[in-house]
């Protein structure tokens, strides 16, 4: 399991970064939602709409101007007037904005938080936050905790408010590596070591536009994996609630809540004290059943640097996550004795669109 430190890693730029695992842990934080700049490839269009109604207006307003020096040259034609040696006006060409949300177009970022040391610690640590999301040749790219996620669905992009419900689908990878290293807390770290697990499934979900208004989303997901490399065995269901909104051009905030549900296998072998464990650490003994084992809201806000997201560039964004344990991952030794069923998680970062 992804330690949960671990959680606050934003892309698969953890694929050769093995020590930057930061994922929402299953029993701390939710995926970083700068998945909210996930949201760029269907909401930031939109934010280009009063530009373009502008110019189109613009335009007319340029034609009219133009139809009406020609009455009035034709009128002074017909009146004996020297109008034939009248130049027609020229007005500028007008140009829609740049926007770089193309059918390709990606975002990379790095950043630093606090997160807890393991899932249900007490202790917090300071940890990179990189960051990357996009959009290739048609498939989305997302930020999956320590891993990655594909939309094979991914909309494509056009100018103008999205009116269509749209729907996401693709495999999921996520690596966990809880209570694999970094555990601050010197008790639990007498506990013997747990193997980094990897995790792979599907993820698919639904959203849903102009919710209170014309530019912002309501997005529902869920994933289902299962480790593939024997560490916990187990599976997990993470259903999740997003809304996402801009705010003229420049910022973009979106805000998720989601819930987590894990079998006994994952259970068991995350959660329980076992004999050996306990005459370890001296905490007593535990044995953690499936079930639900956590529940949780974040928020991330992206602010673009130069005033238009649309052109993409440099952009700052900032998290804030929120996770309450609950079932025996509350219950167990490591978080309430040792721990605490409140996590929070929080950073700031950087990042560049082109």
């Amino acid at each position: 399991m992804i330690s949960a430190h671990s959680k606050l890693f934003l892309g698969f730029a953890l694929f050769s970064c093995p020590t930057a695992l930061l994922a929402q842990e299953t029993q701390s934080a939710p995926a970083i939602p700068v998945g909210a700049l996930d949201s760029l490839d269907t909401v930031t269009f939109s934010l280009a709409s009063a530009e373009v109604g502008a110019l189109e207006a613009a335009s007319a307003d340029a034609g009219e101007g133009e139809g009406a020096e020609s009455g009035d040259q034709q009128d002074a034609s017909e009146d004996g007037g020297q109008s034939g040696d009248k130049k027609r006006p020229s007005w500028p060409q007008l140009e829609l904005p740049k926007i770089v949300f193309d059918d390709t177009w990606v975002t990379v970022g790095i950043g630093a938080g606090l997160v807890p040391s393991y899932s249900g610690s007490d202790d917090y640590i300071l940890f990179p936050l990189p960051l990357i999301v996009g959009r290739v040749g048609g498939v989305g790219i997302r930020p999956n905790g320590p891993g990655i996620r594909l939309d094979l669905l991914s909309p494509e992009p056009a100018l103008g408010p999205n009116q269509k419900t749209t729907f996401n689908f693709g495999p999921a990878i996520r690596f966990r590596n809880d209570r694999a290293q970094q555990i601050e807390d010197e008790v639990v770290e007498l506990a013997e070591d747990l193997d980094v697990a990897l995790e792979v499934g599907l993820a698919g979900g639904v959203t849903f536009p102009g919710v209170f208004n014309s530019l912002d989303s309501l997005t529902f997901n869920t994933q289902v994996r299962w480790d593939v490399l024997g560490a916990h065995d187990g599976m997990l269901v993470e259903p999740t609630i997003g809304y996402a909104r801009p705010f003229g051009r420049s910022v973009l905030f979106q805000a998720n809540i989601g819930a987590q549900f894990v079998d006994d296998n994952f259970a068991d072998y995350y959660f329980t004290v076992t004999p050996e464990q306990s005459a370890a650490t001296g905490l007593p003994e535990f044995t953690a059943d499936g079930g639900l084992n956590n529940v949780s809201t974040s928020a991330v806000i992206n602010v673009d640097l130069d005033g238009n997201a649309l052109n993409g560039g440099l952009s700052v964004y900032s998290i804030v996550s929120y996770t309450r344990l609950v079932g025996d991952v509350a219950d167990t030794p490591f978080t309430d004795i040792r721990g605490d069923a409140n996590q929070f998680v929080g950073g700031v970062g950087i990042a560049y669109t082109f």
